[in-house]
């Protein structure tokens, strides 16, 4: 029995782990690896106090960090959660807990786990065009986080997919930096915010073309051109580019809570961002999982450690209500 477990190895996961280890929780961290989406980034300039960082370094770090704190903290990994699920009795005393009060049952691909309380923080996962080159060019020239990356294309020619808010805001943080920008769409028209939509237009920097899917991405060592199909014309047409920045949506990582808490349309895990709650009492959740609007690793990090604070708090009252009736 653990007090908290994490599921996720991201800035979330890591930055919750810590603060349930300084709040000396015994805790269990299951994950896949450490470090989330931004592994895959050769420069990550916005984490704060590093100017310059890469991803896998970034990981190494938060790895570290965690694993500090052996003597509280167990780390599981690789481990992949399958399934979260709550009991309302004790199976093997046939105690039940106090009315909303819950013991949380973790299953993996290895074992199953029961916690107190639960720190969901598996993030997303981007959406993949599925295209010849994609895989083969992943952060050599293609990137799914403009924030990211875009200081990396300086003074370079670079093409955006998709023309809803992600694209437009990739192509807005792209405007100080690339040469050239083209913001490709699969339609005839741009479905993001007129007001962003406004101002690429205004930019002689880039450029937006309507009904293109892409094809293909190739290059040599990196990133060189893209193909795409004219939708209308039928014609094939090619790109000369150094960067491509897919930006088709991400898909939050929470098959597994379904009828556990509440979530959005598109899956996000809705919270009290006040204190990272949801709608089952003892189930806490911070980062790109949830529907916080600001995808980010530094906002991810801030509501993690809500969510174990949060969680501290809900075990130190849940206490002595358990014990009182036992």
């Amino acid at each position: 029995m653990y007090e908290v477990i994490i599921i996720g190895g991201g800035p979330a996961g890591a930055a919750a782990a810590v603060y349930t280890a300084r709040k000396r929780l015994k805790t269990l961290l299951i994950a896949e690896e450490f470090g989330g989406q931004s592994i895959v980034s050769a420069d990550v300039q916005n984490w704060i106090g590093e100017p310059h960082i890469s991803g896998y370094d970034l990981a190494q770090k938060l790895e570290r960090h965690v694993r500090s704190f052996s003597d509280i903290v167990d780390v599981r990994l690789p481990e992949k959660a399958v399934a979260v699920s709550k009991e309302g009795c004790d199976e093997e005393t046939g105690v039940c807990y106090p009315p909303g009060v819950y013991i949380f049952k973790v299953a993996t691909d290895k074992g199953v786990y029961l916690a107190k309380t639960v720190i969901f923080a598996a993030g997303a996962r981007r959406k993949k065009l599925g295209i010849p080159g994609e895989k083969e060019y992943d952060g050599k020239g293609v990137s799914y986080c403009s924030t990211c990356d875009a200081p990396l294309f300086q003074d370079k020619a670079v093409a955006v997919i998709g023309g809803g808010n992600a694209g437009l805001e990739a192509a807005v943080d792209l405007l100080p930096y690339a040469k050239k920008i083209y913001l490709l769409e699969f339609s005839s028209a741009i479905k993001g915010d007129p007001v962003t939509k406004e101002k690429i237009e205004k930019s002689a920097k880039a450029a937006i073309v309507f009904n293109a899917e892409t094809k293909e991405i190739f290059g040599d060592k990196f990133v060189s051109g893209l193909k795409y199909n004219d939708r209308v014309s039928r014609e094939e047409k090619k790109l000369d580019i150094q960067g491509i920045f897919v930006e088709i949506g991400s898909v939050p990582n929470t098959e597994m809570l379904k009828g556990l808490v509440d979530m959005d349309e598109w899956g996000h895990i809705k919270i009290d961002s006040k204190y990272a709650t949801t709608s089952c009492a003892g189930f806490f959740a911070a980062g790109d999982a949830t529907d916080d609007p600001f995808k980010q690793n530094n906002i991810a990090v801030g509501d993690a450690v809500k969510a174990a604070l949060s969680a501290s708090e809900y075990i130190l009252k849940g206490a002595k209500v358990t014990k009182a009736i036992i």
